[in-house]
This record gives structure tokens, C-alpha cells and sequence, in this order.
């Protein structure tokens, strides 16, 4: 299923949604559509909605082109082809179509969209996630909307498992809960604060997850000498990630994993 799902990748994917979604920019809610759809441009690995323009109130004026498309080779593995990671800017766009400017009706506010060109998706216009403000319903959502195909699970796990740092132990627990998402070729473990053995400090980091939510993250001192930003919480979890709440998950790729007594190998992902 991991290599039909990239053998798509270049291809622009759209799935409808039965959901109602609204975007807010500023204090104006410029779209509420109930036909909105998920869009994958080629290359890109998380999806943003497309509404009809008969559902966005704002005025849309053509813009300038964005700038040269950029691939980086940041998925799991070794072989991972390069892709549009989150990170590259909606301004980049990998599908026919035209630029375009969202201005609110009275001027104040403007954002990012773009009018796809295919004739299996005349009329619709993706807007940039980070741009606006989202609800699906009446949940707001965040990150970028959730994918239809991809899911995270939570499992408690008595298996022991120490997280180590050049030969010290920064945490070690045989109460971890287990967090296994999509086809990530990696798990992550949470674990109780009373099983981390090192000062934690707050970190410099901020990041969020559309399934998990908003990250707090830490700096860990070893030994007198700071590991930035290499452990995070989720105090405040969505409803799928309830059971991490409060619990502390270093970034193993960057650090010695030892699971059921035997030492894992590192694999890369685009946080290592």
C-alpha cells in the first residue's frame, strides 16, 4: 500500500468531503461551503481545501506566479523520492492554474489562493491552510486539514524502553504509550515525566500536528551540555491523541533507542 500511495505522488489528487468547512480571515468568514474538496497537488504529502467560488465571499485578483518549484528528500528513509514538504510555501504550485489574491470585501485583510485549472475541478480554489482560520463544522482544525487516508493510534505498552544519549540514560519506562501514525515507519513513545531523568527546560520550538494538536517542546541538559528543542509534550491534545496528554516524546532520530533490551536502528525522518 506504501508504494501505490507514492506512485500517485505526481499526480494532483482530490477527494471530496461531506463536512461543512468555513475559512475566516481576520474577522470575515470568506468561505462556508458544504462542496468543498481535499487537493494534493504533485509532489505535495498533505492535502489543502479547494472550495467552490460560489462559496467564497471575498474578491479574488489574479497575482503575480510564485516562485521556482523546490523538492527535498524529506520523507522516512533513505530512498525517499524528493517533495513538497509542508514546509515549502503555498506560494509554490505544482498544478495548472492561476495565482491568485483573496482580498476581504472591504480591503483590510488579503491571502493567498489559487485557481486550478483542471476541467475535473472548474471552479474551485485552493486557499493557503496558514493563511486563515478553519472549521470543519464546528471543530476548529489546524496544521492543515486531516487526511481521509492516514490516522494516528495510541497503545499502552508494559515493553521496557530507555531513550540515551552518548551512554546516559535520559528516560527510561515500561509504561510508555504507544503512538503508531499512518504508515510512518517509526513508533513514538510517550512517557511519563517520572520517567525522564534529566532536567527538561522549555525549548525554542514551536510546532502543531492537525491530529494531535499544538507541541510544547524541551531542551534537555546532559550533563551540564543542552540537547535544543530535542523532546516535546502535547498539554493540550486533540480528541485522538488524548491518551499522550502531559507526556514527554524525544526525538529518537537524534538519539540511542533501546526497546525490549535490544538497541533500534535510527531511522531517518525529516526531524533528524
Amino acid at each position: 500500500m506504501t508504494k501505490e500511495l507514492m506512485s500517485v505522488l505526481p499526480q494532483l489528487r482530490y477527494q471530496s468531503t461531506q463536512k461543512r468547512v468555513r475559512a475566516r480571515l481576520g474577522d470575515a468568514v470568506v468561505a462556508d461551503s458544504r462542496q468543498a474538496m481535499l487537493i494534493w497537488e504533485p509532489m505535495r504529502v498533505v492535502p489543502s481545501y479547494a472550495i467552490p467560488e460560489t462559496d467564497i465571499t471575498a474578491d479574488l485578483v489574479r497575482a503575480p506566479a510564485g516562485p521556482p518549484t523546490e523538492y527535498r528528500p524529506v520523507g522516512f528513509g533513505a530512498d525517499s523520492p524528493p517533495l513538497l514538504d509542508p514546509s515549502i510555501p503555498f506560494a509554490v504550485h505544482t498544478a495548472a492554474g492561476d495565482p491568485l489574491t483573496v482580498r476581504t470585501a472591504d480591503c483590510t485583510r488579503e491571502a493567498a489562493g489559487f485557481r486550478l485549472a483542471d476541467p475535473d475541478l472548474t471552479g474551485y480554489v485552493i486557499l493557503d491552510f496558514a493563511a486563515f482560520d478553519w472549521w470543519e463544522e464546528d471543530e476548529p482544525i489546524v496544521s492543515h486539514p486531516r487526511d481521509p487516508f492516514h490516522r494516528i493510534d495510541v497503545r499502552r505498552s508494559s515493553r521496557p524502553v530507555s531513550i540515551e544519549h552518548n551512554g546516559v540514560v535520559l528516560a527510561a519506562s515500561d509504561r510508555a504509550q504507544l503512538l503508531f501514525e499512518g504508515t510512518f515507519p517509526m513508533i513514538r513513545f510517550y512517557l511519563p515525566r517520572q520517567d525522564v531523568r534529566v532536567e527538561l527546560r522549555p525549548g525554542t520550538l514551536a510546532t502543531a500536528c492537525a491530529y494531535k494538536g499544538h507541541a510544547t517542546h524541551y531542551t534537555a541538559v546532559v550533563d551540564g551540555t543542552e540537547l535544543p528543542n530535542i523532546a516535546w509534550s502535547y498539554e493540550q491534545p486533540l480528541d485522538d491523541a488524548l491518551q499522550v496528554k502531559g507526556l514527554i516524546c524525544f526525538y529518537q532520530e537524534r538519539l540511542d533507542l533501546v526497546l525490549d533490551g535490544e538497541p533500534v536502528e535510527k531511522v531517518r525522518t525529516p526531524w533528524s
